[in-house]
């Protein structure tokens, strides 16, 4: 995703080096005013360090997390060289936020939302949307929406997504509505849905850590006291509401237009691709004869040049025939073979002519092999978590390694297709692989957390649903323990999520792969440097020098203030890491106004959800391909919806807290 200013000379400009320039010059003008201790400098000198290391995306922000983490850890070894008396953090509590309350929290609410979606309750809930929704846009979006709002109050939002995905493309191609229209509203209340409950977003769950860390440093008269599960109800449901009222009156204006999909018979997909992507391709048989130029020749030779795709290959000898309905590149090709190719008629014939080809009418050999009962075309999206980002499907050998012949990359708006060098696109986020595969490969797939796949109807067999009950129970276990006793928050979902497992609703290993372990990695690292902040009085040096600008304001200006601020660090950096840097300023700056100092900190926590200006957030990155968005849908939808959400945020805060 861009995330640069083009400006009219034709360069362009980071939208992060602002950021960061801002940021930078701040630190400068606070430093320059106020002399802070050795140990606040250090701090805060870390605190750049991380900010430079987010914005820019030097490495990934979980290697970022986890390199700041290790630097604390060393400063006690060089605490002499830095002129302080002990390190910035205790190294016996270095680690502690891999065993915390938060972390354990976020891996166990991940088990329980995939064993939910292993029972295969999402067909279930798709039925019953079409069932009292109809066909009427105004009807499916706010059952669709507040569908997965609901979902995602309990499941990370970015999961509840990626669940709720194929639901919407199947909603879309029975209802004939385009999944342009579907997929934005379903995104941006997903997102909301996370502000519902205490374990709906990263952030949330993570609070109730940072506001008993920061209750260390302060006197007992100004100790805040947790949040409770729905706490933050009142205010997540308004903002839900809001979210679906938004595009339910306004969505005509500001959602991208698009041709609605008149696919009345869901098995001929050639027509939804030739829609939705512009590709006119079908199948056609060939037989090689002997003496064709094509013969010796390898795949990767012919099929980007002459922009084709080689499906099938049957071989004959004297002995016996071969047929091979998954092929690699480096598949020679010999005499009187069969090749089964999907392609424009346009390209086919010129590759025929070329190649002094026999055209079949219609499929022959390959009649079985290539049946829709057993073989077709899918769409499938590559996630923000996925470990294929950056590799390119000539790394993968990905008709080898994955059985997919992709036949198009959709990115940005547009669609690449063979002869544009598809193959060496090193993959992001949000990507959409239009490929030809068997449905066995695709139901694998599935169960592959690189991959999401969207297209859902086709033969397969991969859900559990008799274990629903056992799935059901264990999440209304997890609830009541919740809400009804006073075990810690990780325990709770943790028997839930455990539950799951001995019932057979999860096998282990299916655990193991629902945990996004980078979303770990990044917020255990970042407790350390949380604490540094403010066990150090960084925080509040910080807030001092922040109250000399705005502390003659209202409460509730410098409210809104602080959750501005954190909506523009969440669009550049992780919510995560937002709501780590700045609940201790929150904190501060509250006490020394006057104000509530957990109110402030839930403030900074809710607010790095109003992530829809730009496709930064993962849910948002991740519709970005299927629905076909361009960066400036986001701003003309995102942009009012971000307004929206500071309004109602800071409103339903006031008049309930």
């Amino acid at each position: 995703m861009s995330s640069e200013l083009q400006l009219e000379d034709g360069k362009t400009f980071s939208k992060k080096k602002i950021f960061a320039g801002i940021i930078f010059a701040i630190s400068a003008y606070a430093l320059s005013t106020v002399t802070p201790s050795i140990e606040i400098a250090w701090v805060s000198g870390f605190l750049l360090l991380t900010i430079y290391l987010f914005a820019f995306e030097v490495v990934g922000v979980d290697v970022a997390a986890v390199s700041i983490m290790v630097l604390l850890g060393i400063s006690s070894l060089l605490a002499p060289f830095m002129g302080l008396s002990a390190g910035l953090v205790d190294n016996q509590h270095i680690f502690d936020g891999f065993s915390s309350n938060a972390v354990m929290s976020i891996i166990a609410v991940m088990i329980i939302g995939a064993g939910l979606d292993k029972t295969g309750l999402m067909t279930k809930v798709a039925s019953f949307i079409l069932q009292i929704g109809g066909t009427t846009e105004t009807r499916i979006i706010p059952i669709i929406s507040s569908t997965v709002a609901i979902i995602s109050s309990f499941m990370q939002n970015v999961g509840a997504a990626a669940l709720f995905l194929p639901v919407v493309n199947r909603i879309s191609v029975r209802s004939g509505l385009p999944m342009s229209r579907l997929l934005m509203p379903m995104g941006f209340c997903a997102i909301l849905g996370g502000t519902v409950t205490m374990v709906g977003s990263s952030p949330l769950i993570l609070l109730n850590d940072l506001i008993a860390t920061s209750n260390v440093a302060l006197p007992a008269d100004q100790q805040m006291d947790a949040w409770s599960l729905f706490s933050v109800t009142p205010v997540g449901l308004a903002l839900v509401a809001t979210g679906i009222l938004y595009f339910v009156l306004l969505g005509k204006y500001v959602l991208p237009k698009a041709k609605s999909q008149d696919v009345t018979d869901t098995s001929d997909t050639s027509d939804y691709f030739l829609n939705i992507y512009g590709i006119d391709y079908e199948f056609f048989e060939v037989v090689v004869p002997e003496g064709s130029p094509l013969v010796g020749k390898k795949l990767d030779d012919v099929e980007n040049e002459d922009r084709i795709r080689i499906i099938a290959a049957q071989e004959y000898s004297k002995k016996s025939q071969v047929t091979q309905t998954t092929i690699s590149r480096d598949t020679s090709i010999g005499n009187n073979a069969h090749l089964a190719i999907l392609s424009s008629p346009s390209n086919l014939l010129a590759f025929t002519e070329k190649y002094e080809l026999e055209l079949l009418n219609g499929l022959d050999v390959f009649t079985d092999d290539l049946s829709p009962m057993r073989s077709g075309i899918a769409e499938i999206v590559i996630p923000p978590s996925s470990k294929i980002l950056g590799k390119s499907a000539r790394d993968l050998w990905m008709r080898k390694s994955y059985g997919l012949s992709m036949v198009a990359l959709h990115r940005k708006g547009e669609t690449q297709r063979e002869g544009d060098n598809i193959r060496d696109m090193p993959f992001e986020t949000g990507d959409t692989l239009v490929v030809h595969t068997t449905w066995e490969s695709l139901a694998r797939l599935q169960k592959d957390s690189d991959f999401v796949v969207v297209t859902t109807e086709f033969p397969h067999e991969d859900v559990r649903p008799n274990k629903v009950g056992f799935a059901g129970f264990f999440f209304a276990v997890a609830l009541g323990l919740v809400l009804f006793s006073d075990l810690r928050l990780s325990i709770a979902l943790l028997t839930g999520a455990v539950g799951m497992i001995l019932s057979g609703v999860l096998k282990i290993e299916e655990a193991y792969d629902a945990v996004s372990w980078k979303t770990v990695f990044l917020l255990a690292s970042l407790i350390p440097l949380g604490l540094a902040v403010e066990t150090s009085g960084t925080a509040k040096w910080i807030a001092e020098q922040t109250l000399t600008v705005v502390g003659e304001q209202p409460i509730w200006v410098i409210q809104a203030a602080i959750a501005v601020l954190a909506t523009f660090f969440t669009l550049v950096m992780s919510n995560v890491g937002a709501t780590v840097l700045l609940v201790p300023l929150a904190v501060n700056i509250a006490i020394g106004v006057g104000a509530s100092p957990a109110l402030f900190a839930l403030t900074v926590a809710i607010a790095t959800s109003n992530s829809f200006l730009i496709p930064t957030h993962q849910v948002n990155a991740l519709i970005m391909g299927p629905g076909g968005y361009r960066v400036p849908d986001f701003m003309k939808a995102g942009g009012i919806m971000t307004i929206l959400f500071l309004i109602v945020t800071i409103t339903m805060m006031n008049l309930i807290f």
